[in-house]
């Protein structure tokens, strides 16, 4: 498995201060992307919080996530949160260190009280003293939040004087920016009240027996009941233990929406919203507690499209940190299709250049702080399908296609614009992982005589 490390460079601790106008929260940030280009410590927000002690937890939710490991508990992640400056909102992510579960807090306008929210990307500081003294927060008592650097030590900071170096597999990567691309295809399932999502989740079993199948969890009235039967309406959940975060703003809820693909009787991804007052806490949860997202390589097709590689260099120089992204106003700013600027966000969000909101049903514009591209590029499959069109391994005849990798050769037969492979890949999967390396290498080769026949 190939990694990276990660510096991020902070010019003092994060903390939560008692001051003679009252208590502070300030959230040093790390480097990151803001309208103005690359800056070592963005600021995006100085003012209060309107609900400050379910924030408080919200954000330690988000922390929960991303120190955490559900699958190969012994190996504990440690990566800070992101946060992003929307303009009317601030989001804070993580991506838990088994790559399985995704986390995002959204504070929106009407749980902030102050000046403008900024615009961009970074990092910021939680450490453990701050985690110490947010979970021992109590009341309401005005609190004011300061994200970035203290004005006036915006021109004055010196340099960093703390520094956190951790490591960075590429499928964590691919993973925390394949989530999003995963939940853009969720609908609404099911919605309960704060009363009935305290009940439903606090009844859950809190781990899932090993060798067992999913849990699933189907509409019973008011309520959901769980279920072992991926049944009509069903909706999956794969590990019920890792939607544990949600404990901490469980008693704040004021309901539980619960996001999903319509069921075909597999394991599937979905998402737990919890609405707060002025925010939301979501957590994704990969199909299996021992698999995280990087291996679903439903995108992979899109990668492969140089159409859509063209595409999504235009569609991003066009995108303004908005909270939630248009593609008709995209489409008709970039002269493309609709369906050519949905590719293009595909595209983006498995390079984590955006992020997807289930609530609003929109892509969102955010940069994630490290260079997630460069796990596209090393992605497994797409990278031995590029090998075998270089070698020329894949001979077309019609809809059906032989590629020989290694001492074998398959077949790869396209129906209804969808391609099946005679190789154990597909016999296991049948596409619910995306495609095969071969599948993916002959796509390449068809899309490459399109481009070179003048065909669009």
């Amino acid at each position: 498995m190939t990694r990276s490390v990660q510096a991020l460079a902070y010019s003092r601790p994060s903390a939560l201060q008692s001051r003679a106008c009252g208590r502070q929260l300030g959230l040093e940030t790390s480097g990151g992307l803001t309208p103005a280009g690359a800056e070592a410590h963005p600021r995006f927000f100085s003012g209060f919080l309107t609900s400050p002690q379910i924030a408080a937890r919200g954000l330690l939710a988000v922390a929960d996530v991303a120190a955490a490991r559900y699958h190969q508990r012994i190996r504990p992640g440690s990566l800070d949160p992101v946060v992003t400056g929307n303009g009317d909102r601030l989001r804070f992510e993580s991506f838990s260190g088994c790559g399985g579960v995704y986390a995002r807090l959204d504070v929106l306008s009407e749980g902030l009280d102050g000046a403008e929210t900024g615009h961009g990307t970074t990092n910021v500081d939680v450490n453990n003293p701050l985690r110490e003294a947010l979970s021992r927060m109590t009341g309401d008592d005005p609190l004011h939040l300061r994200v970035g650097p203290e004005e006036l030590a915006v021109t004055t900071l010196e340099g960093a004087v703390v520094e956190k170096k951790v490591p960075l597999p590429d499928r964590w990567l691919r993973g925390f920016a394949e989530a999003q691309v995963v939940s853009s295809g969720f609908d609404l399932r099911a919605e309960l009240t704060g009363a009935e999502a305290v009940r439903f989740l606090r009844s859950l079993p809190r781990s899932q027996a090993r060798g067992r199948g999913p849990l699933w969890v189907v509409r019973s009235g008011r309520s959901l009941r769980p279920t072992t039967r991926p049944v009509a309406g069903a909706v999956c959940l794969p590990g019920p233990d890792r939607l544990a975060a949600l404990e901490r703003v469980l008693r704040h809820a004021t309901a539980l929406r619960v996001y999903g693909p319509v069921p075909d009787g597999v394991a599937t991804s979905s998402a737990w919203e919890l609405a707060l007052p002025g925010m939301r806490l979501t957590l994704t949860l990969s199909p299996d507690a021992s698999r995280g997202f990087s291996g679903e390589g439903g995108v992979l097709e899109a990668l492969a499209t140089p159409e859509a590689e063209r595409d999504a260099e235009l569609v991003s120089v066009l995108l303004a940190w908005e909270p939630r992204i248009d593609p008709a106003e995209l489409a008709a700013e970039a002269g493309l299709t609709p369906d050519r600027v949905r590719a293009a966000l595909t595209r983006l969000g498995t390079a984590g250049r955006v992020g997807y909101d289930v609530a609003d049903a929109a892509y969102f514009h955010r940069e994630l702080p490290y260079d997630a591209e460069r796990a596209e590029r090393h992605n497994p499959r797409l990278v031995a399908a590029r090998a075998l069109v270089a070698e020329g391994a894949v001979a077309l005849d019609g809809a059906l296609a032989a590629v020989t990798s290694g001492e074998r050769r398959y077949q790869v037969r396209e129906s209804g614009g969808a391609l099946s492979c005679t190789c154990q890949w597909w016999a296991d999967y049948r596409g619910r992982r995306g495609p095969c390396k071969h599948a993916l290498a002959v796509r390449m080769v068809r899309l490459g005589e399109t481009v070179a026949g003048g065909g669009r």
